[in-house]
């Protein structure tokens, strides 16, 4: 559980993303094309596609880090720049590694804490929770790939929020720290969040994700459950595989 101890459960509000035709292009370059999928709460949701597919394009699309050339994209029915305190919202993990090496962990989560008047309490918790209380004084510069990345997850649980963004967050945690993702994963969504997931790796997502939402070149190719995608092929790799087959291609956008 990952709520704010002593908080109601009316606290967490549980709602969607949604794409509505959502194109973006960079000169000629078309890194997403007419894209529109809904991902609901209270399950995982893989998001799935070879490299150049857009999976990371639509992320930061997702999060009004890039505008759209046309189409929108929705968190709780509003674009993510309208949002007042969007930590409290929205929850996202892209680049464990954009975090000022000279800070501290604990100093890294305040300074962001405090811009959407969250309180230092909240901090400690989310420390706690990914397991860097005993390193929360330390340089963020000094941390391992996985350290960082608990960081980033600790970063996304900060405002306690309704929707939560992962792109590829078991890079370079060992086995255990796989093992302690996934269950947190789970757990999120249990709780009723809404929770988008991205990786390549195809075993982790068959163990983590109940929907799959597969992407290539910029379209989307698939939406299902990973039941229905089993219940068709041998595996949720081969079919991933079969519906990526003529949507590989490099020297895109991510």
């Amino acid at each position: 559980m990952v709520r704010r101890a002593g908080g109601p459960a009316s606290r967490i509000l549980y709602r969607v993303i949604e794409l509505l035709h959502l194109t973006k292009r960079y000169g000629d370059t078309l890194a997403v094309d007419d894209l529109s999928f809904k991902v609901e709460p209270g399950h995982v949701t893989g998001f799935l596609g070879p490299n150049g597919a857009g999976k990371s394009t639509t992320m930061r699309l997702i999060l009004g880090l890039d505008a759209p050339t046309s189409g929108r994209a929705l968190v709780n029915g509003r674009r993510y720049a309208s949002l007042t305190k969007p930590m409290r919202e929205v929850g996202a993990l892209l680049d464990a590694g954009a975090v000022h090496g000279g800070r501290s962990a604990y100093h890294h989560l305040l300074c962001l804490a405090l811009t959407n008047d969250i309180g230092p309490a909240r901090v400690a918790e989310v420390l706690e929770l990914v397991g860097l209380s005993g390193v929360a004084r330390k340089r963020v510069g000094g941390f391992s790939l996985g350290m960082k990345q608990r960081l980033g997850i600790a970063s996304a649980l900060l405002g306690d929020p309704g929707v939560l963004m992962f792109d590829e967050p078991v890079n370079g945690l060992d086995p255990d720290g796989v093992r302690w993702i996934r269950g947190l994963m789970r757990s999120l969504a249990a709780e009723g969040r809404t929770v988008l997931l991205s990786s390549h790796l195809m075993s982790e997502m068959a163990l983590t994700a109940e929907c799959i939402v597969i992407v290539g070149r910029g379209k989307l190719v698939a939406e299902a459950t990973v039941a229905e995608l089993t219940a068709r092929y041998p595996s949720l790799e081969e079919a991933y595989l079969a519906l990526t087959a003529e949507s590989v291609q490099y020297g895109a956008a991510r």
